[in-house]
């Protein structure tokens, strides 16, 4: 049984494009930010949270227009036709000022994002020059807003605050 196709689709209008071949890996990363504050005496400095940072999707997407017509079918075409989708989600967009959120679906896989980085490689080619083979490496960074955010994480202060009651006979330098 064959692994259905990956789909990008631009949330707010709803176009989807099925990619052309399947990624064969992808890397999903998240990291935090800490601060270190060295004192002196101490063997290490000390960490502290600062933020959280976005996830990441990192994956390597195939295009190849040549493959069919190796195989008997229709002349290949510019491979460029395909990728050119893809380049085009890094675009602003008029009506948002900015380039489109998106939705990678595959599998199990959902990831609300934004096309963030994207690298062509042209691997085979006509002979006018034209290409017919190309791998894109895509980074997509993950979208979330800032209202959902705050409905979905319930941030509470840290209680660092201590009580203790004084009894007769104590004094705050024996506490």
């Amino acid at each position: 049984m064959a692994l259905a196709k990956a789909q990008i689709t631009v949330e707010h209008t709803g176009d989807a494009f099925p990619v052309m071949f399947n990624p064969e890996e992808y890397t999903l990363n998240q990291d935090n930010n800490f601060a270190s504050q060295t004192v002196p005496g101490l063997s290490s400095p000390l960490l502290q949270f600062v933020n959280g940072n976005l996830r990441t999707l990192e994956m390597e997407l195939f295009f190849d227009t040549y493959l069919p017509y190796s195989t008997g079918g229709t002349p290949p075409r510019d491979v460029r036709e395909e990728t050119d989708k893809i380049i085009a989600l890094m675009e602003i967009d008029s009506e948002l000022h900015a380039p489109p959120v998106l939705r990678f679906a595959w599998a199990s896989l959902e990831f609300r994002c934004v096309l963030a980085r994207v690298s062509q490689k042209f691997q085979l080619f006509l002979d006018d020059g034209r290409p017919v083979r190309a791998r894109l490496s895509c980074t997509f960074n993950e979208f979330i807003d800032e209202e959902r955010e705050a409905k979905e994480i319930n941030r509470l202060t840290a209680d660092f605050s201590k009580a203790h009651t004084v009894i007769e006979g104590e004094t705050l330098a024996n506490v």
